[in-house]
């Protein structure tokens, strides 16, 4: 079991932004930004490789939601989502991070 479906069962704790019941929000633990929230798939998914349509429409609006919560949503935010190793994903479970509350530098890669 991936760290997010530990997450999910309640074995691992979590800070809880917003949750319905198909996706969790929390915030992550090592933060880049002043706001810093995960969203995640109650079912696992390993990537956005495998995600089908119709979830992908409701965690869009799941994730609106959440930059409203959050207070981020007027001034605005950024959503990641990393997909295999050279993508940065770490955990293999869909995940979208949500930054906001600053303005956003885009940093270098490679």
């Amino acid at each position: 079991m991936c760290i997010f479906c530990k997450i999910i069962a309640g074995e691992i704790p979590s800070n809880k932004v917003l949750e319905n019941e198909e996706f969790l929000a929390f915030n992550d633990i090592n933060p880049i930004a002043p706001v810093h929230i995960l969203v995640i798939p109650k079912i696992h998914i390993k990537s956005l490789n495998e995600v089908d349509n119709e979830t992908i429409v409701k965690i869009t609006e799941f994730i609106k939601e959440v930059a409203k919560k959050a207070g981020i949503f007027e001034d605005g935010y950024r959503v990641i989502t990393n997909i295999g190793e050279n993508g940065g994903q770490e955990v293999p479970h869909l995940h979208f991070h949500i930054l906001g509350g600053t303005k956003l530098a885009w940093p270098k890669l490679g």
